[in-house]
């Protein structure tokens, strides 16, 4: 049977402790987990953000408005329909159409 590697310098995020940290695998993004062995809590070392940068949200509205569909956006965006959909919907009237292009408020 394998022995867990114990790594220095990682601190339990619950509880506090800094000994009995050991790697507990990866997650489907890639990040490392870590188990602490005091309070059995599993946590990410450096986790990844979720969502799309404000520029890409801005980018794929302006298309939007601009005629393209939500299926169309999210194909040359390589993102779901659904996405697109949800960002109109948050914002609501808070883009408006003008002539020389739209503009956020």
């Amino acid at each position: 049977m394998k022995k867990a590697k114990e790594v220095e310098g990682r601190k339990c995020p619950k509880c506090g402790a800094e000994d009995s940290q050991i790697n507990a695998g990866f997650q489907q993004s890639g990040s490392q987990r870590c188990l602490c062995r005091h309070c059995n809590y599993k946590y990410n070392l450096k986790p990844k953000g979720k969502g799309y940068p404000e520029e890409v949200r801005i980018i794929a509205m302006r298309e939007y408005y601009s005629g393209v569909s939500g299926r169309g956006v999210g194909k040359t965006h390589n993102m779901s329909k659904g996405n697109v959909y949800n960002w109109i919907k948050k914002t609501g009237n808070g883009m408006d159409k003008s002539e020389d292009g739209i503009h956020e408020f």
